[in-house]
C-alpha cells in the first residue's frame, strides 16, 4: 500500500516539472512573471520558518524559538555572517531556556 503511494507521488512530482517545462515561451518572457518567479523561494522560506517558530503540531505557541528568530532577524538587519545569525539565534534560545 506505501509503495502506491510513493508511485503515485512520483508520477504527481514528474507531471508538475513536465507542465513547467511544457509552458509556452512567450508566458515565461512575460514581465509580471520575471518579477514574481524570483520572490517564489524567498515566500518559500519565510512560510516554512514561521511555521516552525510558531507552532506545535496543530497549536499556536510563542516559546523560546520566538525569541531566537526576534534575535537571528536583527543579527540579519545588522549584515552579520551567517554563523554569526546562527550561533547568536542558538545561544538565545539557550539562554532562555535556561531561565
Amino acid at each position: 500500500m506505501i509503495w502506491a503511494g510513493v508511485l503515485v507521488a512520483s508520477v504527481a512530482c514528474y507531471g508538475l516539472k513536465l507542465a513547467g517545462l511544457s509552458l509556452p515561451q512567450r508566458w515565461l518572457q512575460d514581465p509580471r512573471i520575471q518579477r514574481t518567479v524570483p520572490l517564489i523561494p524567498i515566500v518559500l522560506l519565510a512560510s516554512l520558518v514561521a511555521t516552525q517558530t510558531f507552532s506545535t503540531g496543530q497549536h499556536l505557541v510563542l516559546d523560546v524559538r520566538a525569541g531566537a528568530l526576534a534575535v537571528a532577524v536583527v543579527a540579519v538587519v545588522l549584515r552579520a555572517p551567517f554563523l554569526v545569525v546562527v550561533a547568536a539565534a542558538a545561544a538565545t534560545a539557550a539562554l532562555l531556556r535556561l531561565l
